[in-house]
């Protein structure tokens, strides 16, 4: 345990007792309700490491920590924000505020790319429950005790695991059914345990499901990964907490087992690399052999402009961190809120890797997770007279749409993947037949 950093104590905050939180004294009474009404809809979860000290709050409401952890009025349409407005106004039933709730949630695009209806396989016919197998090397594994997190970003697109609408939270069951899914499937090389935040969880109970992927029947598993926030919001996990050594300890034996374990840490702002406890616990992560891969999506309010970008990829380097993807903001809950154009984003990539050395240059993207794969944007051109974006698969549901360029006409206004239309009056993008039938065949089985 090190001596160096102190210890602390994590405190939740919540809609439930958001008045309770210090530094919102100083606010109105209409902005806390404010808060208070959307946190009804989409989920709100912060800690006291985060308000003392993620957040400049000479800097709120612009400062980026407060905008990627505290709802904002405009992430709801006016008329759903002051229907909840006036609901909790009038002090209405909680079933009532809850249904309301519930039919914004529903218009909010809960679960995109195709995620709920196309990504879940099956083993013995049979849906397996809480895992996603999307691309043919990588399985996601949701496991049921780590679906929350130390805390909530507002734009997180896995929102619906977090407010308890009926159908939409993944969760494996703890059958060992994806073990014999993962057995018969040699082909896949990498798990990445993910949530919501697996690293929520206790070592003990993150053991049950690394443990049996160690054993030799499960040598086509040549990767664990874990996808999480939490080197950002609570680093005290890996340093001080009283299950911080437990952790690294489990780590250490992952990479002794002759496994690559890289952990996919989440940092949308430099902000998060900026504290001693924050650098600390990277520190100890990375004495375990294990690697620190770092990703985010460009979002508009919290990190949209190259220098930000720059500044925390020059950080992430320093500290022993691997730059690994920049994403486009995702079609789901609040998008219009932190949505960014196409151009824009491309333009904030390429102006921030211009501005760092090679070895944070590993950072790829900007990158659409959508129904199809994971689409590059590349560039913007002009072929045969036509202004174009020149697009790529990076990842595919097949994989021999890799790297196989292909062109969409230029919408300054675009945001996604299905604002595109394809160039040089083609009716379809070169994958489109053949996605349908994949997807056809998935509705069979």
């Amino acid at each position: 345990m090190s001596s160096k950093i102190e210890s602390l104590k994590i405190r939740f905050y919540g809609a439930k007792n958001l008045d309770s939180i210090p530094q919102l004294s100083n606010f109105s009474e209409q902005d806390r309700l404010g808060i208070k009404a959307v946190a009804q809809v989409l989920p709100f979860l912060t800690n006291n490491y985060i308000l003392e000290q993620l957040i400049d709050w000479n800097n709120v409401p612009n400062d980026p920590m407060f905008r990627l952890t505290f709802p904002h009025p405009e992430m709801l349409e006016s008329k759903d924000y002051n229907h909840i407005i006036q609901l909790l106004t009038e002090n209405a039933p909680k079933t009532v505020l809850k249904q309301a709730a519930n039919k914004i949630r529903q218009q909010l695009n809960p679960h995109p790319s195709g995620q709920k209806q196309h990504n879940v396989p099956t083993f013995n016919s049979e849906p397996v429950p809480g895992i996603q197998h999307k691309y043919r090397e990588t399985v996601l594994v949701f496991p049921t005790a780590g679906q929350t997190c130390h805390a909530y970003c507002t734009f997180c697109f896995r929102w619906p695991q977090f407010v308890g609408l009926e159908g939409l939270k993944f969760a494996t069951r703890e059958s060992g059914m994806f073990q014999q899914y993962l057995q018969q499937h040699q082909e896949v090389r990498d798990v990445l345990f993910t949530g919501g935040d697996p690293m929520t969880m206790k070592a003990r109970q993150l053991s049950l499901y690394i443990d049996p992927l160690l054993e030799a029947k499960f040598d086509h598993i040549q990767t664990i990964r874990i996808g999480t926030k939490s080197i950002s919001f609570w680093p005290y996990r890996y340093v001080t907490d009283e299950d911080a050594d437990n952790t690294l300890r489990l780590f250490e034996k992952i990479v002794k087992r002759g496994k690559h374990l890289a952990i996919m840490a989440h940092y949308e702002h430099w902000q998060e690399l900026d504290t001693p406890v924050a650098t600390e616990a990277i520190r100890r992560i990375r004495s375990t052999g294990a690697q620190i891969r770092t990703q985010a999506p460009v979002v508009r309010h919290i990190n949209d402009s190259a220098e930000t970008w720059a500044k925390m990829l020059q950080m992430q380097v320093s500290l022993g961190c691997i730059p690994y993807y920049m994403f486009v903001e995702r079609q789901t809950g609040a998008k219009k809120y932190f949505e960014i154009p196409l151009v824009r984003v491309l333009e904030i990539y390429r102006e921030a890797v211009k501005q760092v050395s090679g070895l944070a240059r590993t950072i790829r993207g900007p990158l659409m997770s959508a129904l199809p794969g994971k689409v590059a944007i590349d560039g913007v051109a002009e072929i045969a007279g036509e202004k174009v974006f020149v697009l790529s698969f990076l990842q595919g549901r097949d994989p021999d749409w890799c790297k196989r360029p292909f062109f969409a006409s230029f919408n300054p206004d675009a945001t996604w993947l299905n604002n595109l239309k394809p160039a040089f009056g083609e009716d379809k993008f070169f994958y489109e037949n053949q996605l349908e039938e994949i997807l056809t065949r998935q509705k069979l089985f």
